[in-house]
């Protein structure tokens, strides 16, 4: 009988473990991006025309990207002109757990409209195991996938002071980790829009037990320790609603934890997770990513 109450303990553990990885990793696999005609699930689906990107300057492109010799073909967006790079200031937007770019394109429209149409550049990608991106996601691949992206910046001319780092919720990791470890180029500015603090306050926030996080994920993102290394300038936006990471226990904490040059929170009363720009209301949210970017 013992044993037959320890088997179904160990079977409740593991598939705990497999159930909360796809919290973090909901991905999609799809074999074309629809973007303007894509008819799926897709946040801030009320976007205005007003906020529409010029066709000519959408670029979908694929890039190879190595993570410990595991090589994989990624998927990214440019809004902008390729060209300019060299000279223009670019969001680097690092989306959140679910499906692929498509669920987030308007998000990217919406940035690509700070400070006035097609004023700053902004790249989006998907990561490795999402959309038409190959591979299975892991966190390392997170931070690969994102790094490979902003080499391709860095190799059109891109520089570190003209370089802004946008993380939302499973963003975060990658936006986060890259501000505090120069890789290919290290972030002028750091924005975190509903940044989750660790796996392990994923598991205490579900309740599943009073376990360590490593019996139901293989996942070890700690942002709120990793914020405590990064030295830019930090914009952290949160709803204060949020039904999927608590801003108590995740967005404040990371917001602690940062002891940087400059830090400004923005707590959006009945934001939820997903809808905080929508909330905040788009021109009231693109002046303060613009005031922060000018700053």
């Amino acid at each position: 009988m013992k044993n037959t109450i320890y088997f179904f303990i160990l079977s409740i553990m593991f598939s705990s473990c497999f159930r909360l990885d796809e919290q973090f990793f909901n991905r999609e696999v799809i074999s074309s991006y629809g973007l303007d005609d894509y008819t799926g699930e897709r946040e801030l689906s009320n976007l205005p025309a007003a906020y529409d990107v010029d066709d000519d300057k959408v670029h979908l492109f694929s890039l190879s990207s190595d993570d410990h010799g595991d090589v994989q073909t990624i998927y990214a967006i440019y809004l902008g002109e390729i060209d300019s790079i060299a000279t223009d200031t670019v969001v680097v937007y690092c989306h959140g757990n679910k499906f692929h770019m498509d669920l987030y394109w308007n998000r990217a429209k919406l940035l690509a409209n700070a400070g006035g149409r097609h004023r700053y550049g902004v790249l989006m990608m998907d990561y490795r195991g999402y959309g038409m991106s190959t591979g299975n996601t892991t966190e390392s691949g997170l931070h690969a996938d994102v790094n490979t992206c902003v080499q391709w910046l860095r190799d059109h001319g891109l520089t570190n002071d003209r370089m802004i780092m946008y993380g939302y919720s499973l963003g975060s990791a990658p936006a986060t980790y890259l501000s505090a470890n120069t890789e290919a180029l290290s972030p002028h500015k750091l924005i975190l829009e509903a940044p989750f603090a660790s796996a392990e306050v994923m598991v205490q926030d579900a309740a599943l037990a009073a376990l360590p996080s490593s019996y139901f994920t293989n996942i070890h993102v700690d942002n709120a320790e990793t914020i405590k290394s990064v030295s830019q300038p930090l914009c952290w936006i949160h709803g204060v609603n949020d039904d999927f990471l608590q801003i108590t226990t995740h967005g404040e904490v990371v917001y602690g934890n940062y002891h940087g040059e400059y830090k400004e929170a923005h707590r959006i009363s009945g934001g939820v997770h997903n809808n905080v720009p929508a909330v905040m209301g788009y021109d009231n949210y693109l002046q303060v990513i613009e005031a922060f970017i000018k700053r």
